[in-house]
């Protein structure tokens, strides 16, 4: 029984367990640089676009396994179209608009395909990252294009002044301190907001009779989680406090978080990826729930273009190499199943942060960027085998 107990528990938080043990050795080979609270913001803002994308990504592996390799390409092409139209003098929220419209545009075809021709998902994408990848080229003309709009940078971007500001200091008085204390206040609303929410939901299951899981252990999962909310906000405070990446990034995942856990259109990707043919025959338009998938990956490509043109402070044809395969991994290491049907926000939130603190940690040490895509395909293989042979073991 208890070996049962303990075999569960290395299941259910094997990443989570990785990810620590993974942030422990580098602490102890950068000599502790790896935490440093620069380092730390760094990472969010360098990362950015993989959290993005993989949230997007979860989508469409749930509905059966199916992935998106264009993404990298719309990143970049909407991103230089942006760029293109900011460098004309226009309103820069009409850029960005325009960026977020490309992206959709772009994923509604690739969905249509999918969904209504029954174009093969793996085809499809592989056809769209070739062509938007060359689109790119002829409409940037193979240069680079500078963006110089403080506002779209200070918003979007993660440079040295893209941080939510310190007024609370201010207002407060309290410019002796080195911590920022807007920083603080906002992990400590975060951290009741989320401890309130365990509260409230234990108290409900306990009137429905109810028991997912023991509610002690739950409020003690929940009290673990507010300190390191905690703590990871009193690093970010020591620095400049909280970079505009994470608010992009926190906003993504909580609305997808809740989009997949509380709406008809998240309960019908799990069940296409469980079961397509008897999803159909209750009644669910399969197609449409393909569509909604790749229009929405789209979408998230538009705003990961965003990010990345944002980030950089400008747009280059070579942009968004490789994003694809960061969103997809981000995934599979999260948990996400390779036959669909199983996933959730936070497993992508834990294997973007995994892949994120391993890019990080290698390039502290100065290891080869070719070993380092050799450490993180051994990680994503790794991880579906975990899969694999969790779902072994219980059939």
């Amino acid at each position: 029984m208890k070996e049962n107990v303990i075999a569960s528990f290395f299941q259910k938080y094997a990443m989570i367990l990785a990810l620590i043990a993974v942030v422990i050795y580098f602490n102890f080979a950068t000599d502790g640089k790896i935490l440093y609270a620069q380092n730390v913001n760094n990472l969010i803002s360098q990362n950015a676009y993989v959290f993005v994308l993989a949230t997007g990504m979860l989508m469409c592996i749930l509905t059966g396994g199916n992935i998106d390799l264009a993404v990298g390409s719309v990143v970049c092409f909407a991103g230089g179209v942006g760029a293109l139209i900011m460098k004309s003098g226009m309103n820069v929220w009409f850029a960005v608009i325009v960026m977020l419209i490309i992206g959709l545009i772009i994923g509604a075809f690739q969905g249509y395909w999918i969904a209504w021709v029954s174009v093969p998902p793996f085809i499809a994408t592989l056809a769209g990252m070739y062509a938007f990848r060359g689109l790119v080229n002829v409409v940037m003309k193979g240069l680079a294009v500078g963006i110089n709009d403080e506002v779209f940078l200070k918003v979007f971007g993660g440079g040295a002044d893209c941080y939510i500001p310190d007024k609370l200091k201010t207002i407060l008085g309290m410019e002796s301190i080195e911590l920022n204390i807007t920083c603080l206040v906002i992990g400590a609303i975060v951290a009741l907001i989320y401890l309130a929410t365990t509260v409230i939901g234990v108290i409900k299951e306990r009137k429905l009779n109810i028991v997912s899981e023991n509610p002690l252990i739950k409020l003690l999962k929940a009290v673990v989680i507010c300190i390191v909310i905690m703590v990871f906000s009193c690093v970010l405070a020591s620095y400049k406090g909280v970079p505009t990446g994470l608010i992009w990034i926190a906003a993504v995942m909580l609305i997808y978080n809740y989009v997949l856990n509380n709406t008809a259109i998240g309960r019908y990707l799990y069940a296409v990826g469980g079961n397509e043919k008897a999803t159909a025959l209750s009644g669910v338009n399969t197609k449409l729930v393909y569509f909604i998938a790749y229009a929405n990956m789209g979408f998230l490509a538009g705003l990961a273009g965003i990010l990345t043109v944002a980030r950089a402070a400008s747009a280059q044809p070579t942009y968004g190499q490789g994003y694809e395969m960061d969103a997809i991994a981000a995934c599979f290491i999260g948990g996400a199943s390779a036959y669909g049907g199983t996933g959730k926000i936070s497993g992508v939130f834990i294997g973007a942060a995994l892949l994120g603190v391993i890019n990080q940690g290698m390039s502290i040490m100065g290891v080869d960027s070719n070993y380092q895509k050799v450490v993180k395909g051994l990680v994503l293989l790794l991880a579906v085998m975990f899969d694999i042979l969790s779902k072994r073991e219980k059939q």
